[in-house]
Order: C-alpha cells, then sequence, then structure tokens
C-alpha cells in the first residue's frame, strides 16, 4: 500500500468499492473510490468503526508522506493531530465562493491553512476561480496553491450500441439539485408530447417524497452499472438545475461517456464539462423569479403555478429543445478524455510528487 492517505470527516456514511457497485454514492464518494483504487490509497473515513480492505477508521498510520483531507479544512487539525508527518492537499467539491457558508469553513481554518500551507484541488477551472477568490481575502492565505484536477469518469464506461427511446428522459442526480423545477418543465413537456417519461433515480444521501405524476418513474437508489444502463437508453438526461450549479457535475462526465447527451442550463461548470452550448439553455431572470419563492414547495404544491409559468411560455427553451432532438437532431457525443480516470490518476501522480 503507498504512503498516501484520503481523509473522509463528512460523508453520511462509511463506502467502499461495493458502495459504488450497489449504488447509492455521490460524486465526492465515486471519486474518491476510483482515485484511491487507482493510486492504491488509504481511505479513512470518520465515521467507520471497521477496517475494510484499504478503507479504514481514522487512527494513525505510520510512515505517511502524504495525506488528502475532502471538503472541509476544518479537518486539517485533526489530520495534522493523526498524521503529524505528512504533507496536506486539501481536495474541495463544494461551491464554494466569497460569502457562503462553506466560504466560512475555511475563515475559522485560517490558523491550520496558515501553519499547514497546504495545497487546494478543485474539480473544476469554475470551481477554481471562486476558491482563489475566498483565499484572497483571508490575510496569511493569498498564495496557497489552487489546482484543478477533474473528477474521474471510468476508461470502461462507453457507448455500446444500446438503441435510443426517443420518449425517455433520465434524472440521476441529487434531488436538491434542480428536480422541482424540473418535474414541473417535464409537466410542460408532456403537455406537448404526452409519449415522454421522466425516469428519476435518486442517489439516496437526500431524501424527496416521489409524488404521483403522471410519466414520471421513481426509481430510487439503483447500482452504478444500472444508472449507466438507463442513461445509455435515454434520449438526454435531463437536468434543468440551476438551484445548485454543479462544481463539475459527474453524471454530465458519465452521460456524455455512453453517448447520451445532457439538457441543463448554463451555470456553474455546466459548459466547461459539456463544451457543447447545444446541451445548455440559459438562466434568465424569469426562472430565478419563478423559482425563488416555490424553491422548498413539494410537487404537488407547485402544479397550479407550473401550469401558468407554462402558459406564459417559461418553459418553451425547453421544450423547443426536447421536441427538435426527438426529430432527428440528437446530440453526438461521447467519452471525453479530460475525464479518463487513466488520465486523472496520472495528473494526481504529478501532484502528489511535486
Amino acid at each position: 500500500m503507498a504512503p498516501l492517505l484520503f481523509f473522509d470527516p463528512l460523508c453520511p456514511r462509511p463506502y467502499g468499492e461495493e458502495s459504488l457497485r450497489q449504488g447509492g454514492l455521490a460524486g465526492t464518494e465515486a471519486s474518491t473510490v476510483r482515485i484511491a483504487r487507482a493510486l492504491d490509497a488509504w481511505v479513512a473515513q470518520h465515521n467507520r468503526t471497521e477496517a475494510e480492505g484499504r478503507y479504514r477508521p481514522p487512527s494513525a498510520v505510520a510512515h505517511l508522506r502524504h495525506v488528502v483531507v475532502l471538503r472541509d479544512p476544518r479537518a486539517l487539525e485533526a489530520a495534522a493531530r493523526l498524521f503529524p508527518e505528512a504533507r496536506f492537499t486539501l481536495w474541495v467539491h463544494d461551491r464554494i465562493e466569497p460569502g457562503s457558508s462553506r466560504a466560512r469553513w475555511f475563515e475559522r481554518a485560517v490558523p491550520q491553512l496558515r501553519r499547514l500551507q497546504p495545497d487546494i484541488v478543485c474539480v473544476s477551472d469554475y470551481q477554481r476561480g471562486r476558491v482563489a477568490a475566498t483565499l484572497a481575502r483571508l490575510p496569511g492565505c493569498e498564495r496557497l496553491a489552487v489546482r484543478r484536477i477533474y473528477n474521474p469518469v471510468d476508461d470502461a464506461i462507453v457507448p455500446d450500441g444500446t438503441p435510443v427511446d426517443p420518449d425517455k428522459l433520465v434524472f440521476f442526480s441529487s434531488p436538491n439539485k434542480g428536480l422541482r423545477f424540473g418535474l414541473d418543465a417535464f409537466r410542460a413537456l408532456r403537455r406537448r408530447m404526452p409519449e415522454l417519461r421522466l425516469c428519476v433515480g435518486n442517489p439516496g444521501y437526500k431524501s424527496f417524497a416521489a409524488a404521483a405524476i403522471p410519466g414520471v418513474e421513481w426509481l430510487g437508489s439503483l447500482p452504478h452499472a444500472r444508472v449507466l444502463a438507463e442513461a445509455r437508453a435515454a434520449l438526454c438526461t435531463f437536468s434543468p438545475n440551476f438551484v445548485i450549479p454543479e462544481t463539475f457535475g459527474l453524471v454530465f462526465a458519465e452521460s456524455r461517456a455512453v453517448g447520451t447527451p445532457v439538457l441543463t442550463y448554463d451555470c456553474g461548470a455546466a459548459r466547461e464539462v459539456l463544451a457543447d452550448p447545444e446541451q445548455l439553455l440559459p438562466v434568465t431572470w424569469a426562472e430565478r423569479a419563478y423559482e425563488a419563492p416555490l424553491h422548498r414547495l413539494e410537487p404537488r404544491w407547485r402544479a397550479a403555478c407550473a401550469l401558468l409559468a407554462d402558459r406564459l411560455g417559461l418553459f418553451d427553451r425547453c421544450v423547443e429543445r426536447i421536441s427538435r432532438w426527438r426529430d432527428g437532431a440528437r446530440p453526438r457525443v461521447g467519452p471525453d478524455p479530460r475525464f479518463r480516470l487513466s488520465t486523472i490518476a496520472g495528473e494526481w501522480r504529478r501532484h502528489l510528487a511535486a
């Protein structure tokens, strides 16, 4: 085992290789599993009590050269106590920008950031710019190295010739990433194209009450292989999210890899990962004004507002795009070499060796 350890202080429950196969794993944890395997590294999790292969409770490990702390700079203090001889990297995945709640984590961790001088790895250039702006406001942290290493997609995830069902859309993100708005948009789509159906999967770490909506199939938490199979057969991954912009969007990258385009909003890292304006919708003031007062309402309480918004044309761009893709203008996509696991593992090796 290499003298490298990833330390996860925030995961809601312990995870490992089997968790990735069974499903219900968020993008951060899935990326950690893949990178740790590729680098032959240990993974310590704050809530793990029993060792399982490379996955272990957070206890001291001798002769560690490097520790990668996931997401939370406040955990650097505990990591430094456990691994006093190690060099540290902070691998951030969340949306961090000046004034945000995650930026306040950095403010509280300033003493540790100054003392340990960790390198900071971000998952997109979009995120990197905002993290750098946050650090620029923290005295003594302005010169911390901030770099970008994308999240990985397994090299074996490629198109396989699965026939595409033009009536099928899929949503496989956490439900707080725009699902309520997406269901409103899907209602508008169904009014014009009643054959459409939306298959919704939920990784399982955010609860969401399934509602009886015509055309919506609630699949629950699925094994990763099943998620890929469902996506392969879909017209597109339907992710009309601007509520919580993606800092990377593993679902975008994996959809591309299996040959399925994505329809989402042009915010966060979506343009960077998809690299195709045809798969992006502009975020307008009308969408933000519509969603702001309804954000926490369950789907059944939004139906009347969604119908009025549809009559006023709020979902017209979405309807036009899906209609055009069904008529033969569906974008052709495939694996992006920027995100290949072999490529990303090499970038991590170069970072750790620097």
